[in-house]
Order: structure tokens, then sequence, then C-alpha cells
């Protein structure tokens, strides 16, 4: 991807993020940012060269934070606090989420109140430019420290990293790329692993996944209403008007502008005076959930313009001073995550209920199973039904919220964590999850309005199928339908569903 992600002047925005971590946008600094980072810098260097007491700069790391150390001993702390950190286990984070952290060490180190060496975050911009991945274990976090630590290892060249489809040993992978291993100088260790980067880079993942699903929840909604003769008066504008709640009519108007110009929906206008509950109170259901990640994306979005360092080294006037205090917590994000978890969870049981509506002979009014030859002999889209269902539970055990949970570490200097780690990494989990409840919805949907043929389903409704239909034919009799389900699902995941659509209607509202 060549087009590049400026950090200095202008706050990085959600997309420029999203366009670096998954896209492999470049990433490159203007004056501003190298001016502010070579003052803070500056403020660290006095601080050490007047040995003033200033936690994990001049003192030891953890419980013990007044031990002061010999400066000549500082450069090996801060060696010492990677590698003793560089503890979290089992499978390694996706590329895209350790590329998401990288970036956001470089966004928050980068604000100026850290003291970290430009030539540090330099490092980091090159290895993130160069594709070069550190190998990072993703369990075993509160809420920072441990996955980063493994991280900072490859910038001493210990550790492991990615470099093409290639694990390499640290140096290696430095060498690759004309690079030396790094020595960390005082206080840059500690920036390296604590604070809120690993945990609000997953939740910036999550927050633009989650927006891009919740909006294809409407697309679904609207093509499965068309296919189970639904009626479109449940979204008439006024009844939307009688609720005060704006998500809800953005939904409702969605829905108007998906179906309009449906044969369908016409000739099924007053087939049923009510509808159940997860078409007609899709406006409902679903603005309540977008109301729910929409602040959350705002909670998350404030954490990613902020300092997450512990202390904060500020400026005054000639001088500065270390503010040793708790920025480096992550429970705003992490009660945002666990709530888009709730959120998602609510879109995808509504999501399977219309899969299931539409499998079920008895509520479709079309043959069982979705199948047009033989039910019985074909089993059709009955276990994909299944598969909605099973998601649908699993994410339901994922909404059981993390960042209530608690367990004492640090000999109980740290008495409460946020856990935001965990609760960040589920939000990034149940987006995926969600995608594939979708996409299910859309198979199923899209097989109902071929077995309506001749009645015509929206223009809209029309191009999505025409899309989906390149790649997963209309089902006769049974297949493999797994392929055709992670067909569909990339189409959710990459956008695609919503720009086929919004080339007919126009913009959706979010």
């Amino acid at each position: 991807m060549s087009v590049a992600v400026t950090l200095g002047r202008e706050p990085i925005t959600v997309e420029q993020f999203v366009a670096v971590a998954r896209h492999g946008a470049r990433v490159e600094f203007d004056a501003a940012y190298v001016d502010r980072v070579r003052k803070s810098r500056a403020l660290v260097e006095r601080f050490l060269a007047e040995n003033r007491l200033v936690y994990g700069v001049t003192t030891g790391f953890g419980d013990n934070v007044t031990e002061v150390i010999d400066p000549a001993d500082a450069e090996r702390l801060q060696r010492n606090i990677v590698r003793s950190h560089a503890v979290s286990v089992g499978e390694p984070l996706p590329v895209e989420v350790v590329r998401a952290i990288a970036l956001m060490e470089l966004v928050g180190l980068g604000e100026g109140f850290s003291g970290i060496r430009f030539e540090t975050l330099e490092l980091i911009r090159r290895l993130l430019n160069a594709g070069v991945t550190p190998h990072v274990p993703g369990e075993g976090s509160v809420g920072y420290l441990a996955p980063e630590a493994h991280m900072a290892l490859v910038l001493l060249g210990e550790g492991r990293a990615w470099y093409g489809d290639e694990l390499l040993p640290g140096a290696e992978a430095l060498a690759r790329i004309g690079e030396r291993p790094a020595q960390l100088a005082c206080k840059e260790g500690l920036s390296l692993t604590n604070g809120t980067h690993s945990v609000t880079a997953i939740a910036v993942l999550a927050a633009h996944d989650a927006e891009v699903a919740a909006t294809t929840a409407d697309v679904a909604a609207s093509l499965s209403v068309q296919a189970l003769k639904g009626t479109v008066r449940a979204y008439d504008a006024r009844l939307q008007a009688r609720k005060r709640h704006p998500e809800q009519a953005a939904v409702a108007e969605n829905l108007r502008r998906l179906t309009a110009s449906s044969a369908i929906s016409a000739e099924f206008l007053d087939h049923r005076l009510q509808d159940g509950l997860s078409l007609r109170a899709v406006p409902q259901m679903h603005g309540g959930a977008k109301r729910a990640l929409a602040q959350a994306r705002e909670v998350i979005v404030e954490e990613l313009h902020s300092v997450g360092d512990n202390p904060v080294i500020h400026p005054e006037g000639e001088d500065g001073v270390a503010l040793s205090g708790a920025n480096c917590d992550s429970t705003y994000v992490g009660i945002q995550a666990d709530t888009m978890v709730n959120a998602m969870t609510v879109l995808a049981k509504v999501s399977e209920r219309r899969t299931d509506r539409m499998v079920n002979s008895d509520f479709s009014e079309l043959p069982a199973f979705l199948v047009r030859q033989q039910p019985g002999l074909n089993s059709g889209y009955m276990i994909a039904q299944y598969t909605a269902a099973a998601l649908t539970m699993e994410l339901r055990g994922l909404a059981v919220p993390a960042s209530a949970d608690n367990v004492t570490t640090s000999a109980n200097q740290e008495d409460t964590v946020s856990n935001a780690y965990s609760a960040a990494l589920k939000a990034y989990r149940a987006t995926r999850k969600l995608a594939y409840v979708i996409a299910i919805e859309l198979m199923c949907a899209t097989q109902a309005l071929d077995l309506l043929a001749p009645l015509t389903p929206s223009p809209a409704a029309e191009a999505l199928r025409a899309r989906i239909r390149e790649t997963v034919p209309t089902v006769d009799e049974d297949r493999g339908f797994h392929t055709d389900i992670e067909h569909i699902a990339e189409l959710v995941r990459g956008g695609d569903v919503l720009r086929v659509v919004e080339g007919v209607v126009g913009a959706l509202r979010r």
C-alpha cells in the first residue's frame, strides 16, 4: 500500500490506524513529531545527570520503587525490564495486531511526554515499514507489560520476528533489513513495556471492524425481511420518530432505502399484520447495539490520542518534572471493549434468529432448509444455521465482562488491575465471529431470494445477490458449504458488502 500516514501535527484517525496495521501503509514522522520527542528526551537526560528520584529512571522497577540505583546501571535496568517482562505465553498474536501495537507505541510515545529517544522510535518505524513483525505470544497479560516486552526484545536483537514468511531470531531479522540491535537508554525499557499501547491498539481494530459489521447487519436484515415476506411498515419514519434514539431512526432509514423498489416487499406488504421481533424490531435492536458501539469507539479514540505512560515527563519552563500516577491503567478501554462484545452479541442473536426463520419452512413458506431439490435427501442450509447458533453462544460466553475481574499483582503494589487486555482481545475476536454469523444470514437470504423468483428484490439486494453469486452458486443439491461461508465472510469483513449496496443507494447511516 503506497499511501503514507504521517505522525506529528494531526491526530491519527481510526481509518489511518487500520491502514497501517492491516494494509501496510507506511509511517512517516513530521518535524513537529521529531522536535517534541527530542525535547522530552533532553529532560530525562537532565534528570539522570542530576540523579533526581524518578521511578524507572533512577529507581528500581516494581514494588521497591524508592530504591535508588547507580547511574551506571541505568541502561542495564532497561534491558532487564524487557527481558524479565517477556513472559506471555500461548499462540502468537496475529501480525496485524502486533503491527497495531507497534504503531500505537509510535503514536503514544511520540506525544513527547515519555522521554524516549527519537532513535528508538525511528527503529520501530523502520521495522514497521520493512515488514519485520515481532513474534508475540498472546496470552497472559493483565493489561500491559508482557506482550510489549516480547516486541522490545527484537529491538535488542533478541526474541523472534517474522520477515515475510520466515520466523527468524531477532538479530537476524534486523540484519535482513540492514539494522543492528539497539542499546536501550534510561526509561526506554519502561516506556516500551508500560502503558495502554497493546490494549488501545487491539481495541481500535475491534472498534473499526465492529462498526463495519453493524452496518452490514442492516444490509443482511434488509435481504432477510424481503426473503421472509416481512412488512416494511415496521420501519415507517413516523413510528421511529416516537423514540428519541437517533440510531434507531438511522437503522430504519437504512432499511427503507435498502428495500426501496422491491417487488417482493410490495407484493407482501400486508402479508402479515406483524412480523416476529427479529424482523419487526431491527431498528430498535440494531440501533441499541450501534449506540453502544459508537460510544465505545468515542472513548477508544480518546485513548488513542492520550499519553498512557508512567511516569509522564512534563516540561515546565526550562526544566520539567516526572509525574508518577496511573495513566498506564486501561480501565476506560477495558469497559468499552466489554461493551462492544455485548453489543456484537445482540447483533448476532438477532441475525441468527432471522437465519433460523429462513431455513424453517413453517416460518419462511419456502422449501425446507432452502434447498431446491428433494428436501430430506438434501440437508441444504440446515447445519449452517447450527454454525450461526454455535457462534452466537460463543459470543455470549465472551460477553462476560473481563474488566470487572481482578487479581492482585506486584506484591500488592498493583492491588487492582484493569484486565483490559483480555477485554480488548475478546472484542477483536468477537468481530470475526459476528462476521461469520452475518455471512450465514446473507448466504441464506440470497438463496431464499432465488427461490422467490420471478418476484424481484430491491435494486440494492439484487446487486448484492449478483456479487455473492460470483463465488457462491445457487444451491440445487448439497455440496460443501464451508468455502461459501468463508467467501461471504470476507465480503463482510473487507467492506465489500457495504460498497456494493452503497453503490446503489448511497452511503448508509452508521
